[in-house]
């Protein structure tokens, strides 16, 4: 799936870029479940052939980017992106602020609160602090993408953006049915981005595994840019209309604190 950003590039090609995209692209799948991916899934949401795709694995294994574990035969990060998370994070605060607000949130909803970032046309979950509640969804868990709108996390942030955007990031996601379903169809999406601005947060009532709802608010940069969101997810007892309103309001209350927290930086 294209990302924004190279909608617009209209120079000449770069040598060897064709390459780095792929390269990019496994290394997103590899990273979508910590517990490791299979090469099937990997080979069949890639679009590569299966030679290409075990031929680029095993070259960035080779360099300590991914390992292969011999017990599961799924392929993992590796410890050079250990490494290159670790130099890089100082550079990005939004963690740190964040672990405080999840923990508050988790603590009085009982519910397991994430935190996801904009990454082109998906979100990412980077962070989860468990909820008291015993009953859970796994739906959401850290490394697991989104195309935008479709959770609640990505649902708040394209509601965010102004309407010329929206139209963009949905004529760009083409085919979303197919994998996700009528419900998360281009029409439907832009209802709940209406219903999101109304009610000021997110929803996600069930529109990815039945009984797996979800609420999310979305966090600014400094450039008033919707880019990261905090979302809580639960099973669907637990957003009942009389609670929505309880859970939306420590939602907003919290994005706001880290939007503002941030512009301090």
């Amino acid at each position: 799936m294209p990302d924004l950003a190279t909608l617009s590039v209209t120079g000449p090609p770069v040598a060897g870029a064709q390459v780095v995209s792929r390269i990019a692209l496994l290394l997103r799948l590899v990273g979508r479940d910590p517990s490791g991916s299979q090469l099937a899934d990997i080979v069949r949401d890639s679009g590569l052939t299966r030679p290409t795709v075990h031929r680029l694995l095993s070259s960035l294994a080779a360099e300590g980017l991914l390992v292969l574990d011999p017990t599961s035969h799924t392929w993992r990060y590796g410890p050079e992106i250990f490494v290159m998370g670790t130099v890089a994070a100082p550079r990005y605060p939004i963690e740190e602020l964040a672990r405080p607000a999840l923990q508050r949130l988790a603590d009085a909803t009982g519910e397991s609160a994430f935190l996801s970032i904009r990454r082109g046309l998906e979100t990412v979950c980077l962070m989860r602090e468990e909820g008291s509640f015993p009953v859970r969804s796994f739906v959401l868990h850290e490394g697991v993408r989104f195309p935008l709108g479709v959770a609640s996390a990505g649902l708040a942030i394209l509601s965010a953006l102004p309407d010329p955007e929206v139209d963009q990031v949905l004529t760009a996601q083409a085919g979303l049915t197919e994998r996700w379903g009528a419900q998360n169809a281009a029409a439907n999406i832009r209802l709940n981005v209406q219903a999101t601005r109304e009610r000021g947060c997110a929803l996600n009532p069930g529109l990815i595994l039945e009984g797996s709802w979800g609420m999310g608010a979305a966090i600014f940069d400094h450039a008033g840019r919707p880019t990261w969101a905090l979302s809580l997810t639960g099973i669907e007892p637990r957003f009942r209309p009389d609670r929505q309103e309880l859970l939306g309001g420590l939602l907003r209350q919290e994005a706001a604190l880290l939007t503002a927290r941030l512009a301090e930086l």
